[in-house]
């Protein structure tokens, strides 16, 4: 592992000391801060009302991003061409983790398969943060991480769907996409692994398993922060010295079996986004 202070995309509330953090199957640059440890009393059995709200939360995000990033018919770059990729092993390539950013977001990547999942990894953790439910945020990280052509094409749809009032409402966020007062709004993914699913020389299909948060800590919140699984998997084709996204489709899982653990309170939780940083990751 490389060290060095990589704060994250993190919560829209933390302003640019925010992070997010996780790695998995990866190589990360860690940042230079301590956390602390957290811990909490017992989560308490959740009524069928709470269940049903947790579950509705996570639809509803997963139904805005697939309104924002519904497209035409045609094939996609990444799968049209290419030597179909045999199972990645699942060890780190011993690639250190880009230097260089854009807008906050990793940028530079390899022109080589290990370099292309790298960027479907960086990508993913900022489309998951909280920057994208910030108006002036999520234009720099689309900016930033599509293809220049596809970026123009699907802004108005990215801005319709995160900015509905209806379901920034059911996810307990106010019509600017902020937090109630005293609430700390959380959206982070944390990557397990990634796999080559085909490749040639300027388009790569990865796959990206990672784990999500998503949520409002503190007291009083009625969607509180909750996990879940899924598998994204990303077109990207080389551009202007760079890997960038041209398309993405998501799915559920896999999902392994949960623990019974202890839920941390909601202060803990707080603190634990506003004190744990993020990665830069490498394959």
């Amino acid at each position: 592992m490389s060290l060095g202070d990589e704060p994250g995309y993190g919560d829209a509330s933390r302003g640019e000391d925010g992070g997010y953090g996780g790695s998995g199957q990866t190589r990360t640059r860690l940042p230079d801060r301590p956390g602390d440890v957290y811990g909490g009393a017992r989560r308490r059995g959740s009524s069928s009302r709470s269940l049903i709200t947790v579950v509705g939360v996570v639809v509803l995000l997963i139904a805005a991003i697939a309104f924002a990033n519904r497209g035409d018919d045609s094939p996609s770059s990444g799968g049209e061409s290419g030597d179909k990729a045999k199972t990645s092993p699942t060890a780190a390539s011993g690639d250190h983790p880009v230097d260089s950013k854009v807008a906050g977001i990793p940028s530079g990547f390899p022109h080589t398969a290990e370099g292309a999942q790298s960027a479907a990894t960086n990508y993913g953790v900022a489309l998951g943060s909280t920057g994208m439910f910030d108006t002036e945020q999520r234009h720099a990280i689309v900016d930033a991480v599509y293809v220049p052509d596809v970026a123009t094409a699907r802004q108005p749809d990215l801005d319709a769907a995160y900015s509905s009032e209806k379901f920034l409402t059911n996810i307990g966020l106010d019509k600017n996409g902020a937090a109630p007062a005293g609430q700390t709004f959380i959206s982070r993914i944390i990557p397990v692994g990634t796999k080559l699913k085909a490749s040639s020389t300027n388009s790569a299909t990865v796959e990206l398993w990672y784990t999500s948060l998503f949520g409002l800590s503190g007291e009083g919140s009625t969607n509180p922060v909750s996990e879940s699984w899924y598998t994204t998997t990303y077109q990207l084709k080389w551009v202007n010295g760079d890997w960038k996204v041209t398309d993405f489709t998501q799915k559920d899982g896999p999902v392994p079996v949960g623990r019974d653990q202890k839920a941390s309170t909601a202060d803990d939780m707080t603190k634990a986004v506003e004190e744990y940083g993020g990665f830069t990751y490498a394959r």
